[in-house]
């Protein structure tokens, strides 16, 4: 550093501005005289808010709609077009956005009494961080020290990983970011990958009007932490709207030799050939971008932590480092009472919500321990996000699930009892006709509590907090025939699978 950097102090720093630093900021703070800072080196609301989460489900919305509608006598003849007007859906999403500028987020951290730093925050000592100047990171002259009294928390979240094969970076494929802020609709895609983001991505980029779409994935199913069920369920709406559906395969090597430095959401230069490795042979796909959908690696690089012992110097010094910072269920990195980690960059679930929940976890561990009271009660200890992590992925038929599949149950020694149906109610055949879906229940048959629900098929995202509530709450069984679900609707399905076990 040259210069004297200036120094600001705070009762809280949050490295991070996205909502899971937001919360921790917040419930640190709420309702005292104390003080707390967000420093953010890119846009304050973070990955969810532009990148993930609200334009995602904003660019998924519209095809849902006009799916849903189509499935209605009475609605589907009145459809003059079965496809999202892409215009109108990319200007809706930039609405959500809020065009990717973050003043209301801004002005939301100086209501709550947060201090907004812009900058790169860098550890280089307890409690001691220097900020570099916006958009530069550890190579940039450091202008700011900030003190924290009390607590730094990292909430630095995730970055997209792209694996190491040949030609695939130099050919500037899409990640997520690219995927949900794009401009140019391409009319050959390959995905690689088949997680939540894969999935979610492929299927509003066939409402977008992609018509040669190749999914490649290494394993055997999409959605692979789920019940198998679901994979197939997924994979089987994707198939029936034309997608290529290649399991078991790999994307050995990527040619582009016109590469183009054109922006979120462009296409990145020319047509680039992929060569697909799969059954003991190859073939090339000749496409106009490539989405990369293989997961994302907690951004822990480039933060100091070899100061503190946690990493060493050579990882330090590498910004692509990506491992995660392990932390108690106190939100603590042990060994140093005063650092948190919460949400992706733990690595313990990478989950928003989740996420916003360690940051109240933390939060409220920060003020206790502030206070001298100790931390006795639920509150001061994440467990939820073990055992009753909740789950909605938006594609068609939507998939929600809570708690553990069957498989996990019986990995973790729980003596499992069993209870599925097809989602065949009254209130499903009101939401569509053709309407197809299942679900399952996986009990703990030595407390008779529910441990995990899963359901696929429209409209079970608003079953899956009934099931959340059930599993955490561990109600049993013999406790939910009394919880009766009301006529018609798609929760009947709770009584079918009850009735398996009354």
């Amino acid at each position: 550093m040259t210069g004297t950097a200036d120094v600001s102090t705070y009762d809280v720093v949050v490295i991070g501005g996205g909502p899971v630093g937001e919360n921790a900021a917040e419930y640190a703070i709420k309702g005292s005289s104390r003080t707390a800072a967000i420093i953010e080196h890119e846009l304050v609301g973070g990955e969810c808010s532009y990148w993930a989460c609200m334009p995602s489900k904003g660019l998924l919305g519209p095809g849902a709609a006009l799916a849903a509608a189509s499935g209605l006598p009475g609605a589907r003849e009145q459809l003059t077009q079965p496809a999202p007007d892409v215009d109108a859906v990319l200007r809706w999403r930039d609405t959500i956005t809020h065009q990717r500028d973050d003043s209301s987020q801004v002005d939301w951290a100086s209501g709550a009494g947060i201090d907004v730093i812009r900058g790169h925050g860098r550890i280089v000592g307890e409690r001691e961080v220097a900020v570099g100047n916006r958009g530069e990171r550890s190579d940039g002259e450091r202008n700011l020290r900030v003190v924290a009294r009390e607590a730094v928390v990292i909430a630095t979240g995730s970055t997209a990983s792209v694996p190491p094969i040949p030609g695939l970076r130099e050919a500037r494929p899409w990640t997520s970011r690219d995927a949900t802020n794009l401009v140019d609709v391409p009319q050959r895609m390959v995905v690689l990958g088949g997680g939540v983001v894969a999935c979610e991505a492929v299927t509003w980029l066939l409402d977008l009007g992609v018509r040669d779409l190749t999914m490649v994935i290494r394993g055997d199913r999409v959605l692979p932490k789920a019940e198998p069920f679901v994979g197939e369920q997924v994979a089987a709406g994707l198939v029936r709207r034309g997608v290529d559906v290649r399991f078991g395969a790999q994307i050995s090597a990527v040619e582009r030799p016109d590469v183009a430095d054109t922006g979120y959401g462009h296409i990145h230069g020319g047509p680039a050939r992929v060569t697909v490795d799969e059954g003991g042979g190859s073939s090339v796909l000749e496409v106009d971008e490539i989405l990369v959908a293989a997961g994302r690696a907690p951004a822990t690089g480039d933060l100091g932590l070899d100061v503190l012992g946690l990493q060493d110097s050579a990882q330090a010094k590498r910004p692509e480092f990506s491992g995660p910072l392990r932390v108690d269920d106190h939100m603590t990195v042990p060994g140093h009472l005063w650092l948190y980690a919460v949400g992706d960059v733990n690595g313990r679930v990478a989950l928003t919500h989740m996420g916003k929940y360690q940051g109240r976890v933390a939060g409220d561990v920060i003020v206790a321990r502030a206070q001298g009271r100790p931390l006795d009660g639920s509150r001061f200890s994440a467990s939820a996000d073990r055992d009753a992590i909740p789950q909605v992925v938006f594609t068609r038929p939507e998939m929600a699930s809570v708690g553990r599949t069957e498989a996990q149950a019986r990995e973790d020694g729980v003596d499992v009892a069993i209870a599925e149906a097809d989602i065949a109610v009254a209130g499903s055949y009101l939401v569509s006709p053709d309407y197809a879906g299942h679900a399952k229940f996986v009990i703990d048959r030595s407390r008779d509590v529910l441990v995990g629900a899963t359901f696929v098929g429209a409209d079970t995202a608003e079953l899956v907090h009934s099931a959340t509530v059930a599993v955490v709450g561990e109600v049993t069984i013999d406790r939910l025939w009394h919880a009766v679900p009301s006529y018609p609707t798609v929760s009947e399905v709770w009584l079918r699978l009850l009735e398996q076990l009354h």
